[in-house]
């Protein structure tokens, strides 16, 4: 079943057994057969109705069709509807032409051949509903172009008006249209940012960046987000942040791209002076900070020579009163010359500071067997670790990053108090300064000694790490592979808190002052550390569980690059002492 509207066709003829006829005939078509049984009965229906076609009667009484069809052609709604004559009378041409002046489109004569009329009449309705589909199709297109026109006037309004920069390009993202906002901001006119033009305004600093990134972007039909400088024609430097998207047809093929331009000028002030006034802030404290560990430092200092010095006075002053007996006697003179170590040891930690603050602070480079170095700082330290009864583990090895042993190993030894120093052939050469090497090891052991409580333990571990070949031993390393000598120092005393690892090695930071003091000592021990081993080439670092679970120290120094000779005997690439 059609849902087209059914088309009206009018039907005029004063004898109702006509207009069945007409009927019968054109029933067939399926369309609305409208009857007017008078000419004004066929203009009342035209009052109010279109018409394909009126088929009508010219013998009428009252009103003939040629009356009926001149007032038919008179009326705007019905000025075009085409007319077939019907007649079964007269057939002189002079009728007929009378017809087709009044604007007939054909003249028929009864008897009517059925298909002739009714092909006739379908043609008619064929073309009225061609004709009201133009019709239509056209006011669509009218009332298209006509939002259309609302939209690109409220899109010329908007992008005018816009407070952002508003700008289209095509798929190469080449510009092809500015808003005026969009001028404003770059200071140039349309034609001068049309293409590529935008692209001469942007800061030299960054035009390369922002170049690739833009074009990249668009080859890629991908979003662009980016902020960069300009400069404007008056050399007035503005920050800019652009984003763009691009735009898809129908089909989802891209054939440009959309974008905003918006001034962050000020933003960008304003975070400058924002970032300007937290380093102001952070200076302040950092120097807030600094003078109080000085104070502290100059606190401590006091304490620290004071306390030996009032011990070196008052025992002086009983020997000089000469009552003591020998035992009280050896005791003074033990007592002073702990004290007077001590002290010198301060003053010695002091100067070294001040060179190194400085910068005069040098070094005697020569090879140095860093396991002598270390056996004789343990066996300085002997006595202490009697009397704290600390268990001291000496382990000397090289070791290779694949966890083969090379040739020249030492032998190891465990023992509370008298670490095994016996050396077999030693790998561990460096070029250093020996009395400098020594002080980094006695600070570390003494201050492993120092923090860890009687019964505890210590291990210093002297190893080789690199990457040698098959064949090779230690004594073949050169600098031109990643070999080291590492030193380790651990303990289980009384450990680094996780906040205080990042400052281990600051000068005058000490984690607890009052645990410092009860031990002894101005913190600069392991400043000095640090210093001395970069002087060296290498590096120090800490490690610590916490509070109560020790701590470890790390040292790695290169090796100094060395073969053998023909008689066995060690050729050093450093034949003599150096001052560096």
């Amino acid at each position: 079943m059609s849902l087209e509207p059914k088309i009206n066709v009018l039907l005029v003829d004063d004898h109702p057994e006509n207009l069945l006829v007409l009927e019968a005939i054109l029933g067939s078509l399926g369309q609305n057969l409208v009857r007017a049984s008078s000419g004004a009965q066929a203009l009342r229906r035209l009052l109010n109705e279109d018409f394909a076609v009126i088929l009508l009667d010219v013998q009428m009484p009252d009103m003939d069709g040629f009356e009926t069809a001149e007032l038919i052609r008179q009326r705007e709604r019905s000025r075009h509807t085409p007319i077939i004559f019907l007649t079964a009378f007269n057939t002189s041409d002079n009728m007929v032409f009378k017809g087709y002046s009044l604007g007939a489109v054909d003249y028929l004569f009864k008897p009517i051949e059925p298909e002739i009329l009714k092909s006739k009449v379908a043609a008619f309705v064929d073309l009225f509903q061609k004709s009201a589909e133009v019709k239509r199709q056209a006011a669509q297109l009218i009332a298209m172009n006509t939002e259309l026109q609302k939209r690109e006037e409220m899109f010329r309004s908007l992008s005018a008006c816009s407070p952002v920069g508003i700008f289209l390009t095509d798929i190469a993202g080449k510009c092809t249209y500015i808003n005026p906002r969009y001028q404003a901001i770059y200071g140039i006119k349309q034609d001068e940012s049309l293409g590529d033009g935008w692209v001469r305004t942007i800061h030299p600093e960054d035009q390369g960046r922002v170049i690739a990134d833009w074009y990249t972007a668009c080859a890629e039909g991908r979003e662009y987000r980016g902020e960069f400088r300009i400069l404007t024609p008056g050399e007035i430097q503005r920050w800019v942040y652009v984003s763009s998207s691009p735009m898809l047809s129908d089909h989802g093929q891209i054939n440009g791209y959309v974008g905003t331009l918006e001034d962050i000028t000020e933003r960008k002030q304003a975070e400058e002076e924002h970032i300007k006034l937290i380093r102001e802030q952070t200076a302040r404290e950092e120097a807030e900070t600094a003078n109080r560990l000085k104070d502290e430092f100059l606190a401590t200092l006091s304490h620290e020579l004071r306390t030996p010095l009032t011990s070196i006075l008052g025992w002086a002053r009983l020997l000089r009163q000469r009552k003591l007996d020998e035992k009280a006697i050896d005791r003074a003179i033990e007592t002073i010359e702990r004290n007077a170590s001590l002290q010198a040891q301060l003053i010695e930690d002091i100067l070294d500071v001040s060179r190194i603050i400085r910068g005069k602070l040098h070094l005697s480079l020569c090879p140095v067997n860093l396991a002598s170095v270390i056996s004789a700082v343990l066996d300085s330290v002997r006595l202490e670790v009697e009397v704290k009864n600390i268990q001291l583990e000496y382990l000397i090895g090289s070791t290779l990053k694949d966890g083969r042993g090379v040739a020249g190993d030492f032998s190891s030894s465990d023992s509370s108090t008298s670490p095994d120093h016996r050396l077999v052939t030693s790998p561990f050469f460096v070029s250093g300064d020996s009395n400098r090497l020594q002080q980094v090891i006695w600070n570390l052991v003494n201050n492993a000694i120092k923090f860890t409580p009687e019964g505890g333990r210590i291990e210093v571990r002297l190893s080789v790490e690199g990457s040698g070949r098959d064949g090779e031993d230690a004594s073949s390393f050169s600098l031109s592979t990643p070999n080291y000598a590492e030193i380790i120092v651990s303990d289980t005393g009384n450990g680094i808190s996780p906040d205080f690892l990042p400052y281990v090695f600051d000068r005058f930071r000490q984690a607890d002052g009052s645990l410092t003091r009860r031990q002894r000592g101005l913190g600069l021990g392991l400043a000095i550390v640090r210093y001395l081993v970069e002087m060296h080439g290498g590096n120090v670092c800490v490690q610590s569980p916490g509070i109560g679970q020790g701590a470890t120290f790390t040292v790695k120094l290169p090796l100094l690059e060395v073969g053998r000779g023909g008689n066995g005997q060690r050729n050093h690439t450093l034949s003599e002492c150096q001052d560096g």
